[in-house]
Parts: C-alpha cells; structure tokens; sequence
C-alpha cells in the first residue's frame, strides 16, 4: 500500500516538467491525481494512467476563480480534496535582468501568477478541506528567497511571499487539521530551463555553492513532497524546507 492510498490530490502547473513529475510520483504511492495547467494536461495524464495510477485533467488559470471552483468540484467527484500542491509559477521562461530593467507589467505578472494565485488556491479549497476534516498543502517556494540572486527581483519577491503566505495560512487553518508548508528548491535543471541560456552564468557558481556538488535534478524534490503530502507530517505546519544540495543553511 503506498503512502497516499486512498486520498486524492490536485496539482497545479502540472502538464510538464516538475509538476508533471510530481504528479507521477503522487500516483504512484496510491494518490488518485487531478493534474491541472493553463496548457494542455493529456501528456502528463496519460504517463500516470499508463504506469497504472488514476489521473484526470483539466484546464485551470490559478488567477481565474471560476476555473478554481471547477476544478474543486472536479477533485470532490473524484472522492475529496486531500492534498493540495500549489506548483503553476512563471520561471523557466525568464530571462534575468537587472531589477530597474524590469517593467511593471512583468511585475505585476510574475506577483499575480505565483503568489496571489496561491492565495485564490487557498480561498477555494479550503472550505472543501474543512468540510471534510482537514488536509495537506505543499506550496512551491524557491531557495531564491534567502540570497537574493540579481536579475530575479520579480521572481524571488513572489516566491518569499509564498513562503509568507505558507507561514499565514497555516497559523490560520491549524485548528483545522490542514497542514500548510513548502519546499524552496535550488537551481533545478527541468525541461524548461535546460533550453533556457539566460541561466548558464549561474550553474556552475550554483554547484560550487552546495554542500552537494553536482546538478539538482526535478526527481531531488520527491522525497520532501512525499513527506509534506503524507501523515507522516502531520504535526509539521507553516514551514519551508530547503531542497538545495545544502547551498542554504537556515
């Protein structure tokens, strides 16, 4: 029996990449996965159904509430809303540059998407979860928080107010047997951001930077996303682990 038999998760940002591995590996341990994504899900469905999981998709913009609301009802006619993982964020299709080069339209963007979309997340599941006695929520973070990369200014203030947004709910919600936390990955070569040059002047000083020298692979963030998702957790909440080959000691 795997660690989530039984329970059913959905995943945003999930139709390729970290999300749609993470999705998988929730499969695989018995979960019962809604993958969802502004792009097209059916790749990453069909990966899980034809190793044996039970995966569905659909079309979901974490900005847009009505989609939210479908997508609620959607993971309830599944059999509940037990895990939630908050992935979809804009980064692997950036391209650094110094913060006064970046226009308030970009900004606005990059806030909207991954941190007031992780707060529309929040606002529409969470009545489901209370109603049906808790639950687990792992939000996607980013090491970035804590050493301020240039070039990133956008990215990384979005991804510290995940991390502010995690501590929040969770003081909030903890009386609700909903546990709310986060992984900060490092640098992660995903399929989107091996095509992506504006990142080679970090690799190298990145790796040099880990206790663990060599590249961090999507498949590294497994093991805490399983820890996070599980009762192994469960008096664990409102805290954000590190996933970085030891670059970040906190």
């Amino acid at each position: 029996m795997g660690r989530l038999t039984g329970k059913t998760a959905v995943i945003t940002g999930a139709a390729q990449g970290i999300g749609a591995l993470m999705a998988k590996a929730m499969a695989e341990h018995g979960a019962q996965v809604l993958v969802t994504d502004v792009q097209d899900t059916g790749a990453a469905v069909q990966a899980i159904t034809d190793a044996g999981g039970v995966a569905q998709g659909m079309k979901v913009d974490v900005t847009n509430n009505d989609d939210l609301a479908a997508m609620v009802e959607a993971a309830k006619a599944m059999g509940g809303l037990d895990i939630m993982v908050n992935n979809a964020s804009i980064f692997a299709t950036l391209t650094p540059k110094p913060f006064f080069e970046i226009t308030d339209e970009e900004f606005d963007t990059i806030m909207r998407v991954n941190a007031r979309g992780v707060h529309q997340v929040m606002r529409a599941i969470v009545p489901t979860m209370i109603a049906q006695g808790g639950g687990k929520v792992v939000n996607i973070a980013s090491g970035t928080f804590y050493y301020g990369p240039p070039g990133l200014s956008h990215y990384t203030a979005s991804k510290g107010a995940v991390i502010a947004l995690t501590r929040c709910h969770a003081r909030e919600l903890g009386d609700k047997n909903i546990q709310i936390n986060a992984i900060a990955p490092g640098l992660t070569e995903s399929e989107g951001l091996r095509g992506n040059s504006g990142f080679d002047m970090a690799r190298g000083p990145t790796v040099a930077s880990r206790s663990i020298k060599r590249d961090m692979l999507p498949e590294d963030l497994l093991g805490t996303l399983l820890y996070l998702a599980s009762s192994d957790s469960d008096f664990v909440t409102g805290q954000t682990l590190n996933v970085d080959g030891g670059k970040v000691n906190t």
